[in-house]
């Protein structure tokens, strides 16, 4: 049997995702050399922050009965796989992002990083969008998930021109 989560619980790690993207982006801004790379990342730390909000009310408006748990669980096979992921076997959306960082990155680094965030955060909505009901929100996912590709597009243009430069 597949593993199902609430919504509650989907709602709580799609936050976690945003407040880490946010965390990141703030982070790399802090070491930017230029106030350009530094204002797209404060851009996209803003964008982050608007998703967290997002979801948030998404989940304060859940009824009742969507915090419940979706599966009969006796094993808490469930509860293991979020603890697989919190322990970053899967996808470890509690790690703090911000250790990423040795001081020694360089744009194009920080760049690249973020697009693989990026990119595991629209992978964890497709999947999200298929567990959360239409009732709940699933196009506002939809939305979301338009801007992180959005975010990959702005990140890609600038590794391009960065190694524009360089060469």
């Amino acid at each position: 049997m597949g593993i199902q989560f609430n919504a509650d619980e989907i709602f709580e790690m799609a936050e976690q995702i945003e407040r880490n993207g946010a965390r990141y982006y703030r982070r790399a801004a802090e070491g930017a050399p230029d106030s350009g790379n530094r204002q797209l990342l404060l851009d996209l730390a803003g964008m982050e922050d608007e998703h967290e909000k997002t979801f948030a009310s998404m989940r304060a408006h859940l009824p009742g009965a969507e915090r419940g748990a979706t599966v009969f669980d006796p094993e808490g096979q469930a509860a293991l796989y979020l603890r697989a992921m919190a322990d970053g076997y899967v996808f470890d959306i509690k790690a703090d992002p911000t250790k990423l960082f040795t001081g020694n990155e360089t744009m194009e680094d920080i760049f690249q990083k973020a697009i693989g965030m990026e990119k595991d955060s629209i992978v964890f909505y497709l999947g999200m969008k298929e567990l959360v009901p239409e009732r709940l929100g699933k196009d506002k996912i939809d939305a979301i998930i338009k801007e992180e590709m959005n975010h990959i597009t702005a990140l890609s243009t600038q590794l391009a021109a960065l190694r524009h430069e360089l060469s």
